[in-house]
């Protein structure tokens, strides 16, 4: 029988990732019972839930394209590995067009 590894799921750390603002509006800070509190507008949560929603469906993260990348560049990769790869950055592409191919 194998050793049992555990590996954190969701480990912490750097945080390398670009965010952008969406918006300032409908954010504020209340002061109730000698602490502060952020307090945001339902709006501003469904429009966040949409931005993340559609970022998670047709984007991938600069250093996920990266990985995919340095396979195409790897002299010890396979055909497969440089076709797989290869497929994978086709679909980033169409996908970070919103999921719509276009025709040139």
């Amino acid at each position: 029988m194998a050793d049992f590894s555990y590996t954190d799921p969701l480990p912490t750390g750097p945080d390398s990732t670009e965010y952008r603002l969406l918006s300032n509006d409908g954010i504020s800070v209340q002061r109730a019972l000698g602490r502060d509190f952020l307090q945001v507008e339902p709006e501003v949560l469904t429009e966040l839930t949409a931005a993340a929603m559609h970022d998670i469906a047709h984007l991938l993260r600069a250093a996920h394209l990266r990985q995919l990348r340095s396979i195409l560049d790897d002299p010890e990769a396979s055909g497969n590995d440089k076709f797989v790869a290869s497929d994978l950055l086709k679909n980033a592409c169409i996908a970070a067009g919103g999921g719509h191919r276009q025709v040139i």
